[in-house]
């Protein structure tokens, strides 16, 4: 397991991986430290999670790697090469796609509308967008919804149409802010099971922040865990769950982190 910044991914990975690197990013918002030297990387076919207390400052490091926060320090790469200047839609059509933490769908438009929206801002035609589209919504089990209002979708229906709607611009790299927000336990391990076919179906690696720890140690490859802005460590989730300066700092001794 590593501390101060740096993964243990180790290497290039294998011939045709992609890599995004945040490489040690700094934001300071008037004297705060948001985050301070910070480097996060993840490979496509990965899924690495992202956790800390509130303020560690996990949405903005997202914000950065996704263009709609400017680094004060550090840059932002795309094998290998800087994209820190890239706007978050030149981001986008290049594989990068972000979700947030609120749902943010269009409500007045049907589950179909909303997917082919996202579709066709990221340069695809009408027609290939339809294509997408009723990928996804077949993917996602959307088809008995497709002509709904998105603002009058379940909770966690309209959860999976965020993620979907992200999909749609074909990213490798997709981020996703607290997806598990306000779902019960049930819709929580469904929401497992489908990032874990998400990330097999359509090739990409996913970074998934989330307050709820048991879900993102069962889903993750790596978990990164952030503190005041600055990474306390990154490893496995049993690395990461066992870690005496992560359980006093976060975890606590009763936080039933080491399974789900």
């Amino acid at each position: 397991m590593e501390r101060g910044g740096k993964s243990d991914a180790g290497g290039a990975g294998a011939p045709g991986t992609r890599r995004l690197v945040a490489r040690d990013v700094s934001v300071h918002f008037e004297g705060v430290k948001a985050i301070d030297g910070v480097t996060f990387e993840v490979d496509r076919g990965e899924i690495v999670g992202l956790i800390g207390p509130n303020g560690a400052g996990k949405t903005t490091l997202v914000n950065v790697i996704s263009g709609f926060q400017p680094p004060g320090g550090g840059a932002v790469e795309l094998d290998g090469e800087p994209i820190t200047s890239w706007s978050p839609a030149r981001r986008a059509r290049a594989g990068i796609a972000r979700s947030f933490q609120g749902a943010r769908l269009f409500e007045g438009l049907s589950v179909r509308e909303n997917i082919e929206a996202g579709a066709v801002a990221s340069g695809l035609s009408l027609r290939r967008a339809q294509v997408r589209t009723e990928e996804l919504i077949e993917f996602f089990g959307l088809g008995d919804r497709a002509e709904i209002e998105a603002g009058a979708l379940p909770h966690g229906m309209a959860r999976r149409l965020g993620i979907a709607r992200a999909l749609s611009t074909h990213p490798t790299f997709l981020l996703l802010d607290e997806p598990a927000a306000g779902l019960d336990d049930s819709e929580t391990q469904s929401l497992v099971e489908l990032l874990r076919e998400v990330r097999r179906d359509f090739s990409l690696a996913l970074a998934v922040i989330e307050h709820d720890v048991p879900m993102i140690m069962s889903l993750s490859d790596r978990v990164h865990v952030l503190h005041h802005g600055e990474t306390l460590a990154v490893g496995t989730a049993a690395e990461v769950s066992s870690d005496r300066t992560v359980i006093d700092a976060y975890l606590g001794e009763a936080s039933g982190a080491g399974g789900h």
